[in-house]
């Protein structure tokens, strides 16, 4: 994978029916009047859109979109408000479509939204300590049935194994082609979910015998980093910002949410884990862990796992990459790339 320098972390009826008219569209006669926007809005804020018409011509309708949706309509360039409450965290395309004269012209901008939420720093406490491959490239971790399994990256080298995490014994890998680059890997519906990289490819396997049953391709523009499941649905993140919701049953990509903490946007956002009901992420060169509202992207607390990377003792050892929680024992397994342990940790506040 990649590197990436970003994070801040420890770290109407007539009115509507002129919208869909599209004789003829010219630009640049109008425009937002973009004075009185804030550098931050928060989801209790209310956008005040304003149309400045120095031509001053005359208005028939003015329709405004956020995010391509239709938010409303006015007969005039009078204010327009929308409440945000509803919206994703991220930037807010804006637009709106002047109609005058029997034509019409467009006006663009953007706001964006940040989480109100003030990050809190969580605490853990390493309970066991256990042997971990330093050969693995660790790119997803998960238990299922109380037994661990594990995915790994680079070209020729690439495989998911299901073994013992006390004693690091394998029962069973499975190889991929010397091609694909592996990523996350996930559990549902008796399926076992594996990504990869920039092929663009996913895997279905039986999660009994880990036969191979299906090969699909994503259904958007992106790569593949990590992945979990809240039991309903697939989780993906992409190297980016966002954090994908899939449809197990036809991998189509339905949403996604922008993970931000405070006003800072976090990108590269790896490895994934549910844990009762917030998503534990790791992000890509740092050695912390993000917990995410997967509602609204909130980054709503920090693992620091900075002091693991000391216990770590061979020199190979790249960054912290893997998160699993074991439901029996209640305690979470975090690894990282080509570490030679794996801590089982648990986490509570401050």
């Amino acid at each position: 994978m990649k590197k990436h320098n970003a994070l801040y972390i420890i770290l109407l009826s007539s009115i509507l029916s002129s919208c869909g008219d599209t004789k003829k569209t010219e630009n640049s006669l109008f425009s937002f009047d973009t004075s009185q926007f804030k550098t931050h809005y928060l989801s209790q804020d209310t956008l005040n859109l304003s149309i400045l018409n120095p031509s001053s011509k005359p208005i028939d309708s003015v329709c405004y979109y956020i995010n391509d949706q239709r938010a409303g309509t006015n007969k005039t360039t009078a204010p327009f408000t929308f409440s945000l409450k509803d919206q994703k965290l991220g930037y807010q395309n804006l637009k709106a479509l002047v109609y005058y004269g029997g034509k019409n012209a467009q006006a663009t901008a953007r706001v964006e939204l940040v989480s109100a939420v003030q990050t809190s720093l969580l605490q853990y406490k390493i309970v066991a300590t256990h042997p971990h491959d330093s050969l693995s490239f660790t790119e997803g971790l998960e238990f299922y049935k109380d037994t661990l399994y594990e995915s790994t990256g680079q070209k020729g080298n690439s495989y998911f194994r299901k073994y013992d995490y006390k004693t690091g014994r394998i029962f069973k890998q499975v190889d991929l082609e010397s091609n694909y680059f592996g990523e996350g890997i996930t559990f549902i519906n008796n399926k076992l979910y594996q990504l990869t990289w920039q092929e663009k490819t996913g895997f279905i396997y039986h999660a009994n015998t880990l036969k191979l049953e299906k090969t699909f391709a994503y259904t958007k523009e992106i790569e593949g980093w990590g992945m979990t499941n809240d039991g309903k649905n697939i989780y993906q993140s992409d190297g980016t910002e966002k954090i994908w919701t899939v449809n197990p049953d036809n991998q189509q990509m339905l949403d996604y949410i922008n993970v931000y903490s405070g006003n800072t946007k976090i990108k590269a956002i790896n490895e994934l884990e549910y844990i009762d009901g917030k998503i534990y992420a790791n992000v890509w060169q740092k050695d912390a862990i993000a917990v995410i509202n997967p509602k609204n992207g909130t980054v709503e607390s920090i693992i620091d796992l900075s002091g693991l990377r000391k216990l770590v003792t061979n020199s190979a050892a790249e960054v912290l990459n893997g998160i699993a929680y074991n439901p029996k024992t209640k305690t979470i397994f975090v690894t990282g790339k080509n570490w030679n342990k794996m801590f089982e940790i648990t986490v509570s506040e401050k």
